[in-house]
């Protein structure tokens, strides 16, 4: 996966408010496949019309993310973090299954990955492969898995938010995250929620 450590900072994200709100943004975009193999070290206007244009060519965000194509001066920095926010939006609402495919693959292993996905590992290489269309029952838990890594991975390496999915939790009656992802899982049922709620609240308190 593309790591996400910004160490400068240009504007008009120099603020904590507009750096929380472009992180956030690329970390969506990163666990769906648009933000190409460099890391991010340096973040400015550049670094995100770049994935805007990513997201453009999926014909995902053209509308709200044309408006951060119009000269820097003629938009506020508050109407840059309602932009980035509607563009999390639309992420959060749209599978991308041929592009999150490669980026959990990479994460977790086809093994793995088959057994959060309740499918078989014969599957996930077709799905890869592009052999098959992914069915949209297993595109929504792939994105929901997309999801909750991106959530995950301000606080966590890779190794990291393997290992979470696994470790039990008090708050989980001791049950691990992937105990929760039962039979044929559907993102909107009690037990996945509550595994999102949980990654939500991890988020930049890996010690919780």
């Amino acid at each position: 996966m593309t790591t996400i450590r910004i160490q400068t900072v240009e504007e008009p994200f120099n603020t904590p408010g507009m750096i929380r709100s472009a992180v956030s943004f690329l970390s969506r975009a990163e666990t769906m496949g648009f933000l190409g193999d460099a890391d991010i070290d340096h973040l400015d206007i550049a670094a995100v019309r770049e994935v805007i244009d990513a997201m453009a060519g999926a014909g995902l965000g053209t509308g709200p993310g044309a408006l951060l194509h119009i000269p820097d001066e003629a938009i506020s920095g508050s109407e840059i973090a309602a932009v980035l926010a509607e563009l999390e939006d639309i992420l959060e609402s749209s599978p991308a299954p041929e592009r999150e495919w490669p980026i959990l693959e990479s994460l977790f292993g086809v093994e793995i990955l088959a057994g959060l996905l309740r499918v078989s590992p014969v599957s996930v290489r077709r799905y890869l492969r592009g052999d098959r269309a992914t069915p949209d029952r297993v595109a929504a838990r792939l994105h929901f898995l997309a999801m909750v890594i991106s959530d995950l991975s301000g606080a966590y390496n890779d190794f990291g938010i393997r290992r979470w999915f696994v470790r039990s939790r008090s708050v989980l009656e001791g049950a691990a995250p992937r105990e929760l992802l039962t039979d044929n899982w559907d993102p909107d049922e009690p037990g996945p929620r509550r595994v999102r709620t949980l990654a939500r609240a991890l988020l930049g308190s890996p010690a919780t």
